[in-house]
């Protein structure tokens, strides 16, 4: 077993390496899935709210089995978790390349791919990032969301550019193949489970032989040892509801954003960039919510992210042209991932990390329900009024709303890092 030298990097930090390349090869298939809509319905002649249903049951899906796989991560660790997933997330998006039918379109992409990427990809890995830090908790979280933010600015692009040479069912087939050749490897040989198998606790510091990891971690006031116990708490409800409204304002855009974009006559390759800005900006507001949550606290941050994507839906719908497109793109961008970090943080600290992986299952299980009622509201009322502006309104309402909830979440109150730590004890 590998072990890591006094002065040697800590090896969180190549555990958050591999997860934010795993999270950038596997966002395909949900970052792009907007680019397939179009060509996808023009050949079978599906509507908009038909072809809608496949995202909306994959939000689902990957919603309600999060908590599920969030109990498989506590009791046998990610690595296993993440390899399985993996495995079968690649192999789902092979089986696009057949889609004949929109039966087979909502098993395969609203079942199989949901449910890999609930186990293999972006929240097994942010669960697995959470017991490996503490200090620096929301930074290793934040570089996680932004590989999947760099594999939207990547792989959007791509998808929009590969289409047109070699067709829709090829391009699936080659999203499966990056995760089986470059996800799944990577897992294999870096993934481990937790800082005690370095001998180490979270953040690299020693731990004495028989200690448990995080023991040197002081319990918050509303830590639970069975993780329903969280329902009973007024921060997990004001977590949950905030994250319902993620989803809600996310989901209508990773589907409908390019789509929109076209019918409002600009190319699928223009659309597909500012989509790409949007991700590229992810990089940097992921990063820089991560970096100012581990300094300045979360929640006045998160309330402050949920509002600034209000205002981003407030420009999409009211300026002209290029200015509405890439102004939300822009304005957006900076918000579209940095609520992951600070959830994530605001939920292992107030918490604790012993039922991490099921919490976090939890509250994506919220994220997930208002995503799916978006994207197919969007899709019903683009069939019906032929626009997207009204869910588009409700979906900057809805920020609105999360923004006062997370403002009043009692952080200093609740959370373990305003409670003394007491110094670990060196071997």
């Amino acid at each position: 077993m590998f072990r890591q030298s006094k002065d040697g990097i800590y090896y969180g930090w190549l555990i958050v390496s591999a997860g934010t390349f795993i999270a950038m090869v596997s966002v395909g298939p949900f970052s792009g899935f907007g680019v397939f809509v179009l060509p996808m319905s023009e050949e079978f002649g599906w509507s908009r709210s038909a072809i809608s249903l496949a995202a909306s049951v994959a939000a689902l899906v990957g919603g309600f089995s999060q908590p599920f796989m969030g109990r498989i991560f506590d009791k046998v660790g990610g690595r296993r978790l993440m390899l399985c997933g993996l495995l079968s997330l690649g192999a789902a998006n092979i089986l696009l390349a057949f889609t004949n039918h929109i039966v087979h379109l909502v098993l395969v992409f609203g079942v199989a791919v949901a449910l890999s990427e609930s186990a293999g990809a972006f929240n097994t890995s942010v669960a697995l990032v959470a017991r490996w830090f503490h200090r620096r908790r929301a930074t290793a979280v934040a570089l996680i969301s932004s590989g999947a933010s760099l594999g939207g600015l990547i792989l959007v692009p791509f998808i929009a550019f590969v289409i047109p040479l070699v067709g829709w069912r090829t391009t699936w087939a080659i999203l499966g193949l990056f995760i089986l050749c470059l996800a799944l490897p990577v897992a294999f040989f870096v993934i481990r489970n937790d800082p005690s198998e370095m001998g180490r606790l979270p953040d690299g510091e020693e731990s004495p032989a028989g200690q448990a990891t995080g023991a040197s971690i002081s319990r918050g006031p509303l830590e639970v040892d069975h993780w329903m116990k969280a329902f009973t708490s007024i921060p997990f409800w004001q977590l949950l509801g905030g994250y319902f409204v993620c989803g809600v304002s996310t989901s209508m855009i990773s589907t409908h954003y390019v789509p929109y974009a076209i019918e409002k006559g600009f190319s699928p390759s223009l659309a597909a960039t500012a989509f790409g800005l949007m991700s590229a900006l992810n990089v940097a507001g992921a990063l820089l919510a991560g970096v100012l949550g581990d300094r300045v606290g979360r929640k006045n941050l998160l309330g402050l992210v949920y509002l600034m994507r209000g205002m981003g839906y407030v420009v999409l719908l009211t300026a002209p042209g290029l200015w509405g497109l890439f102004g939300f793109a822009v304005i957006s961008g900076f918000s579209w991932i940095a609520t992951v970090p600070l959830t994530t943080s605001l939920t292992a600290e107030v918490y604790g990390l012993k039922n991490i992986g099921t919490l976090n299952g939890v509250t994506f299980t919220a994220h997930q329900i208002g995503g799916a009622l978006a994207i197919q509201f969007s899709g019903i009322m683009r069939d019906l009024t032929g626009a997207y502006t009204l869910p588009f309104a409700l979906g900057g309402l809805c920020l609105l709303f999360a923004s006062v909830v997370s403002f009043s979440i009692q952080e200093k109150r609740y959370s373990s890092r305003y409670v003394s730590v007491p110094e670990p004890t060196s071997s």
